[in-house]
């Protein structure tokens, strides 16, 4: 997929997930030093990352609210609870996602955690499956 082919699948998926006033806003206020970082984020996060397949948007805006309570990133929470309600996340649902995300916050830091998810899979690789052990 080229560049452009993602800026345009971002786009789409941006305005799908935040709006259309917010994105009209973000990009109409662009100048000159702030329109590359617009351009990378409509690419890359939205046009890379939020149109993967390995997660649906509403997966994704569960992680986005977590990762930016743990951050304490405050504007972009506000506007991802919006986005996380177009995603289908209900008013009980995000209440107990910030309950939870309070009771794990800053504890399992991302380093030990990938450390950890690695070790697993890779003794789930090294261990046979049933297949094999029947084969």
């Amino acid at each position: 997929m080229s560049g452009s082919e993602r800026y345009e699948r971002g786009e789409r998926v941006r305005r799908e997930v935040l709006g259309e006033a917010h994105v009209d806003r973000a990009l109409a206020g662009a100048t000159e030093f702030t329109r590359p970082f617009q351009e990378f984020i409509t690419e890359h996060v939205w046009g890379g990352v939020w149109t993967r397949e390995g997660l649906s948007r509403r997966e994704r805006s569960i992680v986005t609210l977590a990762v930016l309570t743990a951050l304490g990133r405050e504007q972009e929470l506000a506007l991802h609870v919006r986005a996380a309600q177009r995603n289908g996340l209900s008013r009980d649902e995000i209440c107990e996602l910030l309950l939870h995300t309070a009771a794990y916050a800053g504890v399992p830091a991302a380093n030990a955690a990938f450390t950890i998810a690695q070790r697993v899979l890779e003794q789930e690789d090294e261990q046979p499956s049933t297949q094999e052990q029947d084969g």
